[in-house]
């Protein structure tokens, strides 16, 4: 083990038997992991950590997709069912605008048209047949009435839907989630929800790199996997991002127990669960690659994820709650920017795509002046420095992070 740690200082990469053998640490090996893994980031990321201030859009909560462990989904029958018009996208992105955001996060449930009639109504009436469509719609609206950069989740899609929405979004992302295929068995996680099948889900991985778009992904942890299967969904990332380098962003997110769900007696990972595969993701993917865990996710101790080798936050809103994980509120800003001035760190707003990405090559034409205009010289959010982004002082925000759905 120690043999191990010492090749990934020196820029080694874990491979699977490595990556194992890294998994059963506990105790003191665990904290030299951890070490380790603060190490690898800070010398290719220094002592700043990010955030990106967004809006939560939720465009719809319908879904064709019932997953074990989700309250976001709505039938349309059910109560908080709801499919928002573009004047109500715009209210609340216009809301955000004032508040300092930069970032229209548009988070959706899988092709709802697929199973509900009322879908089809509703995407009829405004002339079209796809949600994707109308999401490409209400994304073009956002760009032009407000100039605030969308970055859509929208579940699987294909190279067509990927390709056009490109043209609207400065990044893209959909959570890889698992590849183990026993979620998929009856009474497991994903049983009942045809795009979590994971080589469904990575085809839109693979195609979204193929068309150079910054894309966001991650795995989601406790949901009924092991550890093999952990790693085994971390080299899959992996694997894509070396094929086409456009992984901007890996999140491990930490599946949480709640009342309504079928996995509620199911246990919450532990901190230490969470350290560990954190650590494992940074010696997976190296130094360059931007590592998030959502700290609402685990309210207690969130801040001891600096010491795994995360460098970023993820999302944080001043105005709308994290609508996927809704019981669980954003720490106050200014006490996230504590805790990370008390561990050493920076905090620093970024855009929804980050500053290496921020080349005509990962960016459709119609989109560069508009992340132009927010990007200072170092890509990230423009005027930093001085703190002149209103979210910075504020002090009741909500989480608009998960990207599981």
């Amino acid at each position: 083990m120690e043999q191990i740690l010492r090749d990934s200082v020196r820029g080694k990469k874990l491979n699977r038997e490595e990556a194992a053998t890294l998994s059963d640490a506990v105790g003191d090996e665990l904290q030299a992991l951890l070490e380790t893994a603060a190490e690898i980031r800070t010398r290719h990321k220094g002592r700043t950590v990010t955030f990106s201030p967004k809006v939560f859009v939720p465009l719809t909560n319908l879904c064709r997709d019932f997953c074990g462990y989700c309250t976001f989904r709505k039938a349309p029958n059910e109560a908080g069912a709801k499919t928002m018009t573009v004047d109500e996208v715009l209210s609340v992105v216009n809301q955000g605008q004032r508040l300092g955001c930069t970032e229209v996060l548009f988070s959706l449930g899988d092709k709802p048209e697929a199973i509900y009639p009322e879908m089809k109504q509703f995407l009829s009436q405004r002339g079209h047949q796809r949600m994707l469509d109308y999401l490409h719609e209400a994304c073009g609206i956002v760009l032009e009435e407000t100039g605030l950069l969308p970055h859509s989740n929208p579940g699987v899609m294909s190279r067509g839907d990927l390709e056009r929405l490109k043209r609207v979004n400065a990044s893209m992302g959909l959570m890889l989630e698992s590849v183990s295929e026993r979620l998929l068995k009856p009474g497991a996680a994903h049983d009942n929800a045809p795009d979590k099948k994971p080589a469904v889900r990575l085809k839109t991985l693979e195609e979204a790199g193929k068309l150079r778009i910054p894309f966001t992904t991650g795995i989601l942890i406790g949901i009924g996997e092991n550890w093999a299967e952990r790693i085994d969904s971390l080299l899959a990332i992996r694997e894509l991002h070396e094929c086409y380098g456009h992984i901007q962003e890996v999140i491990v997110q930490n599946f949480r127990a709640k009342p309504s769900i079928p996995m509620r007696n199911c246990p919450d990972p532990s901190r230490d669960e969470m350290l560990k595969t954190i650590a494992l993701a940074r010696l997976i993917f190296g130094g360059e690659m931007n590592l998030q865990a959502p700290p609402n996710l685990t309210p207690d101790g969130y801040e001891l994820y600096l010491e795994a080798g995360i460098n970023d936050w993820g999302g944080v809103s001043p105005l709308t709650p994290d609508f996927i994980n809704p019981e669980a509120p954003w720490p106050a800003l200014q006490i996230l920017r504590q805790k990370s001035a008390a561990a050493g760190f920076d905090l620093k707003a970024r855009l929804p795509i980050y500053p290496e990405y921020i080349r005509e090559e990962f960016l459709a034409p119609s989109m560069i002046s508009y992340v132009e205009r927010h990007a200072g010289a170092d890509g990230l959010v423009r005027d930093n420095g001085s703190l002149t982004c209103p979210l910075l002082h504020q002090s009741n925000t909500s989480s608009s992070s998960g990207l599981s759905g």
